[in-house]
């Protein structure tokens, strides 16, 4: 054996045999699968957080997993006879395995989790430039993923590497080929002793990737997808019975106190981009960071929700949208709204208020119609107004990347929100606090110092809190001014996190918490965003400390409203009903509960803080259970939207709705917006002032409020499926 490593050593490894190794096919090859598996362990170790390994042998499988993979893709060079083809199908396949690599760098550094297929297919509808999509953080440390390529060519342009004309035995590369399968085959082996059906059950993305690889991952959700599309084709009406069986079972039963409390009043939903719970009641340098949505939130006439967490995928803000419109899960992947927003059944708050209570609706947001679909997909929830970036000014420093300000869009708003004849649903879609949380220094407030977390990311992201905060106080003092707040309930909530995990250990610091004692469950903790149901001459407003989700948002807002929900397909509970299940269901099939929470695979108990890696008896009975029943609604839910079971359900009252009489074009939408206003029985708030606007009644400290239009915008273009058809 001695004299087996020493050859190793004498032919291979020895610094002076390097020269010769990369002159020749085989041992050029050899360093080029080197090279790629030790830049996707940097990625592992330094970006991903070591994917979340627990103890050497899944520390062991992340050094295995790049290795089989990666020969199998790059031995199928070693068939090609003429060198010039060898030499440069060769980088040309490290150069893709180097782009799906730094792509997902990229993604985690924003998202905290890994591509999908569909997140690639449908990247147009999300894509927002190098601005947008990201607060994309590239760094000068990045070059290492593109280090070993940049190394190959000088070589080959200096000639210090030649290439090798000799063609390689085809059993030889057949051998390699084989090698490769070999390893990947054992690291399956090994993966399936430590996680059990990995691949039957379909594990989250972050498990895929810690036991089999980026390319792997990438391959088997390339098949998910493309097996969902047929799934889809084949469905029947008979799948639906197992779905409404389900949701009958798991229906909380109303709460007599509150069941329609607001019947007939307006409801104006605020959906707090990516603002999380952390922020309410937060001081930094002794100022409160949201005066204003403090005092609402401890306001005796607001209901608010501490427990109260996001429960979105790679959807982000469309997936809350998602479970705040019709009380279902977004997708294991991807976007709903992208993916099969086109041609899905939605029986949604819009058509559902409209058709029981008469309501009509609208959507406001600075943003373009297209972006995350939502063209198409309000145009089928019954949405009867869509108010996007069309309709604004979001030239010069109006916007942001993301949309039109925060204060000039609630401002720019009112024309069209007074004409909403009454009662009416509408929704404001906040932007300014969006990742990367930068703001004009002229829009913040001087005298609001922010803190030095030594993370730019998490200084920026008080900043924008506070311009949200004020621009929400803006918006209730017009509600207030203009008569609309008497008969209105306002909904405000956090539709997913602001500061990725990856970042809470320097924010620990700034909660009073110790960041070398962080844990997953502080960072499942922080999914937390808050929840405010605000009623204007409501006196028993109080916090409500119940466990609960995005998913309850809609049967909780429908019995406030007097509307009985037992008809329709809704997956959540309402918050206040005393027979609520108080299990909180994560997309990635984590959960958490008053007790107990499993979170990566680990379970954790709430109260004490503390994992329980070994559980017994009656509690491992009791988890096991919970587990059970989490994977049993998402797959519920599953089943519902990639189906597309609700076309071939109509509940009880419910008429489907027609997404072709939709007409988004600011031209229709002015003319149909003043006819509905001017009408003999208008109950809009324009007609009810003698058909004067309110707009003077508005009052903003917004800087841009008087800028010129300009031919620049900050808006970034999204690509060819921006223009809507409707």
């Amino acid at each position: 054996m001695k004299n087996y490593f020493a050859k190793i050593w004498e032919r291979s490894l020895r610094p002076s045999n390097w020269r010769n190794q990369l002159n020749s096919r085989t041992g050029f090859f050899a360093w080029v699968v080197f090279a790629v598996w030790l830049k996707t362990v940097i990625a592992y170790i330094f970006e991903f957080n070591w994917v979340h390994a627990n103890g050497v042998f899944q520390g062991f499988l992340l050094l295995l997993n790049p290795l089989g993979f990666t020969i199998i893709i790059l031995s199928l060079t070693l068939f090609i006879h003429r060198k010039q083809l060898y030499y440069g199908a060769l980088l040309g396949l490290d150069a893709l395995l180097t782009i799906l690599l730094y792509a997902n760098i990229l993604y985690f550094r924003e998202y905290s989790d890994y591509m999908s297929v569909n997140t690639v297919l449908t990247f147009g509808t999300v894509n927002q430039g190098t601005k947008g999509a990201g607060s994309i953080a590239f760094g000068y440390q990045d070059i290492i993923f593109w280090l070993d390529i940049i190394i190959f060519i000088g070589l080959f342009l200096f000639k210090w590497i030649r290439m090798d004309g000799h063609r390689l035995a085809r059993f030889h590369a057949l051998r390699i080929f084989t090698l490769g399968w070999v390893i990947l085959a054992f690291n399956l082996m090994l993966s399936d002793i430590d996680r059990p059906q990995l691949l039957t059950k379909q594990f989250d993305r972050g498990y895929m990737v810690k036991y089999l690889g980026l390319g792997p991952f990438t391959i088997y959700d390339g098949y998910n997808t493309y097996e969902t599309s047929e799934v889809r084709k084949t469905a029947t009406p008979d799948e639906l019975n197992q779905v409404k069986d389900y949701v009958k079972s798991h229906y909380a039963d109303i709460n007599p106190t509150y069941f329609g409390k607001v019947k007939g009043k307006n409801v104006i939903v605020i959906h707090l981009e990516s603002f999380q719970q952390m922020s309410i009641d937060r001081q930094i340098n002794g100022q409160e960071v949201t005066p204003f949505l403090n005092s609402v939130y401890h306001d005796p006439s607001t209901i608010s929700f501490d427990n109260f967490f996001n429960q979105v995928g790679q959807g982000k803000t469309s997936d809350a949208e998602n479970m705040l419109e019709t009380s279902t899960f977004g997708l294991p992947q991807g976007s709903l709204f992208s993916k099969l927003g086109n041609d899905q059944t939605f029986q949604a708050m819009p058509a559902i208020l409209n058709q029981r209570e008469g309501y009509s609706s609208a959507v406001f947001h600075g943003n373009n119609g297209s972006f995350w679909n939502r063209n198409n997909v309000y145009a089928r929830m019954g949405y009867q107004n869509w108010i996007s970036s069309e309709f604004f000014d979001v030239t010069g420093k109006k916007a942001t990347s993301w949309g039109l300000k925060d204060k000039l869009l609630f401002k720019d708003s009112i024309p069209y929100l007074e004409r909403l004849n009454q009662p009416f649903y509408a929704k404001y879609l906040t932007v300014t606090n969006h990742t990367p949380f930068t703001l004009d220094k002229e829009d913040q407030d001087p005298n609001f110092i922010t803190s030095n977390s030594g993370s730019r990311n998490i200084d920026n992201y008080w900043i924008t809190n506070h311009y949200l905060d004020q621009s929400i106080k803006e918006f209730f003092d017009y509600l207030k001014k203009s008569g609309l707040y008497d008969n209105t309930m306002v909904v405000m909530y956090g539709d997913h996190y602001g500061i990725t995990n990856t970042e809470n250990r320097n924010l620990a610091p700034l909660l009073g918490q110790d960041p070398n004692n962080w844990n997953d469950l502080d960072n499942a903790n922080l999914q937390r965003t808050p929840l405010m149901i605000h009623i204007p001459g409501y006196k028993d407003g109080h916090i409500d400390h119940t466990y609960g989700g995005e998913i309850d948002v809609a049967p909780t807002i429908e019995h406030l409203l007097g509307i009985s929900t037992k008809r329709y397909i809704q997956f959540g509970q309402d918050l206040l009903s005393k027979d609520r299940n108080q299990l909180v269901v994560f997309r990635n099939k984590d959960w958490i509960s008053p007790d107990y929470a499993s979170l990566s695979g680990v379970y954790w108990n709430v109260k004490t803080g503390e994992r329980i890696d070994d559980p017994t008896g009656s509690l491992k009975t009791k988890l096991e259970k919970m587990d059970k029943a989490a994977r049993e609604q998402l797959a519920m839910s599953d089943n519902l939207n990639q189906k597309n079971l609700l076309r071939f359900y109509t509940p009880e009252g419910f008429k489907a709705v027609s997404s072709k009489k939709a007409n988004y074009s600011k031209k229709a939408t002015v003319a149909r917006l003043r006819k509905s206003s001017n009408s003999k029985g208008s109950t809009s708030l324009y007609s009810k002032n003698h058909h004067q606007t309110t707009t003077g009644e508005y009052t903003t400290d917004a800087p841009e409020l008087y800028d010129e239009k300009s031919d620049t915008t900050r808006v970034i273009p999204r690509g060819s499926d921006d223009f809507s058809t409707n």
